[in-house]
C-alpha cells in the first residue's frame, strides 16, 4: 500500500476515535457514490454528519483542510443527497471536516471544523 493511502487510513481511524470520544455515533465509513466517497457518517445527537477527513504528515505545503476542492464538496454534497434518499432521512445535516496531521513522533493533532461548508 502507498504511504499516502496508509496515512488517510490512519487519519480516518484516528478520527473515528475522535468523534466517539465526542458522543458521535459512527453510521457509515467509505460511503460511496459514483465518484465521491464520504469518508465517516455520524449522528450527532440530532443531526447526520457527513465528515471529510484529511491526514498529512507535516504542515509544509498547507494545513489538511486547505486540501479540500470545491469540486470535491460537491462530490460529497451529491453522495450525502444519495445516501439520505437511500435512508429516508429528513433531519439536520451538515458538513464537517476533520483535519489530522501526523506527527514524526506518533502522536496527531486532530481539528474538528463543524459544519464547514454548504
Amino acid at each position: 500500500m502507498h504511504h499516502h493511502l496508509t496515512l488517510g487510513k490512519f487519519g480516518e481511524e484516528r478520527a473515528s476515535v475522535f468523534l466517539i470520544d465526542k458522543g458521535f455515533i459512527i453510521l457509515d465509513r467509505n460511503w460511496r457514490f459514483s465518484h465521491a466517497e464520504i469518508d465517516i457518517i455520524a449522528k450527532d445527537r440530532n443531526t447526520l454528519v457527513f465528515i471529510e477527513v484529511k491526514t498529512r504528515s507535516s504542515v509544509e505545503f498547507g494545513r489538511p483542510e486547505e486540501f479540500i476542492s470545491n469540486k470535491k464538496m460537491l462530490l460529497i454534497q451529491d453522495a450525502a443527497n444519495e445516501y439520505m434518499k437511500k435512508n429516508q432521512h429528513d433531519w439536520a445535516i451538515r458538513f464537517d471536516i476533520i483535519a489530522v496531521i501526523a506527527k514524526p513522533d506518533g502522536t496527531e493533532l486532530i481539528s474538528h471544523f463543524e459544519d464547514a461548508w454548504w
